[in-house]
């Protein structure tokens, strides 16, 4: 909940014309991280992203009945949320994920949420822990999958940036 909460203030207070629904960025922000479960990091050779957006598109086009569009649309958001490259393009949708994804992880982007937001969203949706939980699975699926796509954002580099988030430590009960 609370990359949707951080993800809702980005837009409203830094992209204002987005046009991106509400409910779809709410089932992407649901999703995002599906596959990290221990099951589902042990159930695919594929890394995370790709796999928890394949899972995702499945449950929302066959045991939802979502319209395939915005099936696709959270499937394409999830298995990108994490290139977070400079060149290239991705949907809107996508950006915001990442934004808010990166803002809650590594404390990135942090001037684009008031600091009253993040103790709100943080009161109602604790971390509890989350930077060093979060930073243990990013290693366990590295361990499991060398090859996996967080690798691209560095084999040390992204998991202790999740670990030492300096935005997010003081609500890191």
């Amino acid at each position: 909940m609370r990359a949707y909460y951080y993800g809702l203030a980005i837009k409203s207070q830094q992209f204002p014309d987005w046009k991106v629904s509400d409910e779809t960025y709410f089932l992407t922000c649901m999703l995002h991280d599906i596959g990290t479960t221990h099951e589902n990091l042990r159930k695919t050779l594929m890394s995370f992203e790709f796999y928890g957006g394949l899972l995702a598109l499945e449950l929302l086009e066959k045991e939802m009945g979502a319209p395939r569009e915005q099936a696709e649309g959270v499937a394409e958001a999830i298995i990108r949320h994490q290139d977070i490259g400079e060149k290239g393009k991705i949907t809107t949708l996508g950006q915001l994920i990442q934004l808010a994804t990166i803002f809650d992880n590594m404390g990135g982007h942090a001037d684009f949420v008031h600091k009253g937001t993040i103790e709100d969203v943080t009161t109602h949706f604790p971390r509890q822990k989350w930077s060093s939980c979060f930073a243990a699975t990013i290693r366990e699926e590295n361990g499991l999958k060398p090859w996996a796509h967080t690798t691209a954002l560095g084999d040390d580099e992204f998991p202790e940036g999740v670990l030492h988030n300096k935005l997010m430590a003081p609500y890191d009960d």
